[in-house]
């Protein structure tokens, strides 16, 4: 069964070689039992599909960012056996993977992102997925930009990992 409580965690320190000098990183965590969960499917459930809401505020966020010039993905889906140019996961470029952990990010002119989704299978037989978010500001307008989006990104974050735990849940309930 999967627990649709998502908990603020740590973020694993070996991640942080991904981006020198970060200015934020933070981590979330749910957990369930199974072991038939890769991290593209993991990442496919948390970042494909969003609710209306987190679409509204990524619309508003691109026309803002449109006039400021800084880049603003389109969605496409992620479906092949490795990361081709262009690859995506949602609106996220997909940099590397593995079948524990999937790599995607963006370097721009303000700032930097690395979105780490990580699936990790315990002896209990519990599954963690743990989405770990870092970014590293390049210059004032980085750094404003992150000061606005942060308190949308610790709703959006646990939202779209405890709605992929509720429909993981009822798929197994169902298997």
């Amino acid at each position: 069964m999967w627990k649709s409580n998502v908990l603020a965690v740590t973020p694993e320190r070996r991640l942080a070689r991904l981006l020198p000098q970060l200015t934020f990183a933070d981590a979330y965590r749910v957990t369930g039992q199974g072991s038939a969960l890769t991290a593209r499917s993991a990442a496919l459930a948390i970042f494909s599909e969003s609710p209306r809401w987190i679409g509204t505020l990524m619309s508003l966020r691109n026309r803002i960012a449109r006039r400021f010039g800084l880049k603003t993905p389109q969605p496409s889906r992620y479906r092949g056996d490795t990361p081709a140019d262009g690859a995506r996961v949602g609106i996220f470029p997909v940099m590397a993977e593995t079948t524990q952990e999937m790599l995607l990010g963006l370097d721009d002119s303000h700032l930097d992102f690395r979105i780490v989704v990580n699936v990790k299978l315990e002896q209990t037989g519990t599954l963690q997925v743990t989405v770990t978010s870092l970014v590293r500001a390049h210059n004032l307008l980085g750094r404003t930009y992150l000061r606005m989006v942060l308190p949308f990104h610790r709703l959006i974050v646990p939202h779209l990992l405890r709605r992929a735990a509720v429909v993981r849940a009822r798929r197994s309930s169902n298997a």
